[in-house]
This record gives structure tokens, C-alpha cells and sequence, in this order.
């Protein structure tokens, strides 16, 4: 008893002389050692910026790819698609893979960067949307179309699918949005291994879960065609900022946390991470993937079966017989096995999944208004056989 006391004391300090050392070298974002706002640093963020995303613009144009066809738009068209983004994250990994070993731009520099590269962002965002505006309201005038007005025309967007040299920017915009929250993430892994000399288990698990997330959209890349975003929505400065600045910059928030927090994780502590997250993938991509595949061929085989529906339009099949939006339980099943790596300390690295639990809770409750309205009697025979929204028995 006495010898485990004295281990557990001698471990403490250790640890304790460890988090003091990179108090001094790695403080938590916001603290004065991470870069200030200063001119010469905004300068700095907004070469990175301005080269990271114009390089992926020119790479969704250049680097091969398989071309896809879209869903029919509300006007009746159809656009196909080029997506190369697993391509162009294996690019973009090289890239960072030759700057850290040759120390020509180590990782560790965007996590330094962090809050003006964040500035930055916030402007892109501002003059992004005022380009679209801008050029939305040339063509709308062109073609004799009318404005909701000033504001909503900024906040939603003047068109459905804005293109610059044949390239989608909307559909592009997902591209340096996701691969700029794995970078992030990468820089804070490379500060805490400076620092160290390795990575805590905690840090290894999260970096795993991200990049196999991140690896796994861009597999599903085609998937993207059918959502509502893609389909429904134009392209102002709410999908804009959303993109360029929340997904990246707010979505990271559990690696920031991990640079600094270095108690120990105990060890069975890691296998069950791992299954949470394996199991979340599994109900999140597999919804996803079940209905996509159902869309493409209504006679497609789901869990060895037949694709069922009602009415010829409601899938039963699979995970949408069992739940309405089990898609939403398994990706927020994804995204509490990372945040659960920063332990229970502070909420901060719990803000994100917290979020989104509101998020997809309303958004289920409202997609179900609209397909209520949509679908009528069909929906009410549909929630009889698929009784739950989101966690069985539960809601």
C-alpha cells in the first residue's frame, strides 16, 4: 500500500513538473506566448491562408478524380460533379509531410498561428460573401430575377450553386472546411510532441478518431451531393462562415484542449473509446450509406434483405426501420468518443457535442414537420413501424 502511495505520488510530480515546462513553452490558446494579433503576424496568416485555400482551389481543378452525378436541383437541373478530395488530402498530407520533415513549414506554426489565422478566416468569410453577392446579383439581374432583399440575400445567398472556372464553390468550400480542421488538429499534436518528445494516449486516440472521420467523408464524398445544403440552400455568408470559420476553428476545440491536459488516461479506458467511436461510425456512415444506396437502386439489398419501404418512398430497411434519424445518434456517438479523450475536467471540450445534441434534436423534430407535411399518412404509418427519432426508447 505504502510502495503504491509513493508511486502514485512520484507519478503525480512528474507530471506536475512536465505540465509546468509547457506552461512556459505551450500555454493553452489565448494565452500571450500563442501569437498576438500584430500586423506582421496577420500578414503571415494570410499568405498561409490565401496559399492553403487558392492550392485546393487549383487541386479540385487539376487533381484527377471520379465525376458524379448530383440530385435533380429545385429549377429542374442536374449538375455532375468532379470528387477528388481524397485525393486532395493525400496531396495536402504529403505537402505537410515535407514541410515538417525538412522544417520548412513545421506544424507546429498554425497552432501557434491560431488566433490570427482565425482573424483572417472571419475575413475571408466577410469577402467571400460580398464576391457572391456581388456576382449573384449581376447574373439574377441578367436573367431578369427579383431580391428577398439586402440582408437575406447576404445571409443566404443570391444563388443555389455559384461556380468560379467550373468549379462549385459551394461544393468546394467543404473541401478546405474539413482539411483545415485536420490540419489544425495535426499542429496540435506537433506542439505538444515539441514539447514532450511524444504524444499522450489521450492525444494519439483523438488524432485517430479525427483522421479516420475525416478519411471516411471524403470516401463518402458523393454522399454530400444529396443533402439538403448541396440541394436546397444558396450559398451566402451563413454556409460561408460556416465553412471557412465554425467547422475548422470551433470544431477542434477538444485538440487544443489536449495539447496542455497530460494526466494519464488508465488503460481500459482506451478500448472502450475505440468501441464507442466504432460503433458510432457504424450506425453513421451505414444510415447514410443504406438510404444513398437505396436512392440509386430502390432494389438494392439492405442487411442481406430487399430493400422494404411504404409507399414506395419511406425506406424501412436497415437502420431506418429501427430509428428516424440514427444517422444523427451515431455521429454524435463519434463525436463524444473524441471529446471524452480530454476526460472530466472542464466543459470547455464539451461545448461542440453539447451543441450539437440541441442541433440534431431540433433539426430532427423539424425535418419531421416537413416530412409530415410532405409525405402525410405515409409518415404517420412510417413512425409506427420506426418508432423512435434518435435513441431507442428514449426519444
Amino acid at each position: 500500500m505504502d510502495r503504491s502511495c509513493r508511486l502514485w505520488d512520484a507519478e503525480t510530480v512528474r507530471w506536475g513538473r512536465v505540465r509546468a515546462a509547457m506552461a512556459d513553452e505551450f500555454p493553452l490558446l489565448g494565452s500571450p506566448a500563442i501569437a498576438t494579433l500584430t500586423p506582421a503576424n496577420l500578414m503571415l496568416a494570410a499568405v498561409i491562408w490565401l496559399g492553403y485555400v487558392g492550392g485546393l482551389f487549383v487541386g479540385r481543378i487539376v487533381v484527377p478524380g471520379p465525376i458524379r452525378p448530383g440530385s435533380v436541383l429545385r429549377d429542374g437541373s442536374r449538375k455532375s460533379y468532379k470528387l477528388n478530395g481524397l485525393a486532395l488530402m493525400g496531396v495536402l498530407g504529403l505537402f505537410l509531410a515535407t514541410g515538417q520533415a525538412t522544417g520548412l513549414f513545421p506544424l507546429v506554426t498554425v497552432y501557434r498561428l491560431f488566433w490570427p489565422l482565425f482573424a483572417v478566416a472571419n475575413v475571408w468569410s466577410f469577402l467571400h460573401t460580398a464576391y457572391l453577392y456581388v456576382a449573384g446579383k449581376r447574373r439574377r439581374a441578367a436573367a431578369g430575377g427579383s431580391s428577398p432583399g439586402l440582408v437575406h440575400d447576404l445571409w443566404f445567398g443570391v444563388e443555389l450553386n455559384p461556380e468560379l472556372f467550373g468549379v462549385d464553390v459551394k461544393m468546394f468550400a467543404y473541401i478546405p472546411s474539413l482539411l483545415g480542421l485536420w490540419v489544425l488538429n495535426l499542429s496540435f499534436a506537433a506542439a505538444q510532441w515539441e514539447a514532450l518528445g511524444h504524444l499522450t494516449l489521450r492525444m494519439w486516440l483523438y488524432q485517430g478518431f479525427f483522421t479516420i472521420y475525416i478519411i471516411n467523408y471524403f470516401q463518402f464524398e458523393y454522399g454530400m451531393l444529396h443533402t439538403w445544403d448541396v440541394i436546397a440552400e444558396n450559398f451566402g455568408f451563413m454556409l460561408v462562415w460556416g465553412d471557412y470559420v465554425l467547422v475548422p476553428f470551433f470544431y477542434s476545440i477538444c485538440g487544443w484542449w489536449l495539447v496542455g491536459y497530460l494526466e494519464p488516461m488508465p488503460a481500459w479506458q482506451a478500448p472502450l473509446l475505440v468501441l464507442l467511436f466504432a460503433v458510432g461510425m457504424w450506425v453513421f456512415r451505414g444510415a447514410n450509406e443504406q438510404k444513398h444506396r437505396y436512392k440509386e437502386n430502390p432494389g438494392v439489398k439492405i442487411w442481406g434483405k430487399p430493400a422494404e419501404t411504404i409507399g414506395g418512398k419511406l425506406l424501412v430497411s436497415g437502420f431506418w426501420g429501427i430509428g428516424r434519424k440514427l444517422n444523427y445518434t451515431g455521429e454524435l456517438m463519434v463525436y463524444f468518443a473524441w471529446t471524452l479523450t480530454t476526460g472530466f475536467q472542464s466543459i470547455v471540450p464539451y461545448i461542440l457535442p453539447l451543441w450539437l445534441v440541441a442541433l440534431f434534436t431540433h433539426r430532427a423534430w423539424r425535418d419531421e414537420q416537413r416530412c409530415r407535411g410532405k409525405y402525410g399518412a405515409l409518415w404517420e404509418a412510417y413512425c409506427q413501424r420506426a418508432r423512435f427519432r434518435m435513441i431507442p426508447f428514449v426519444y
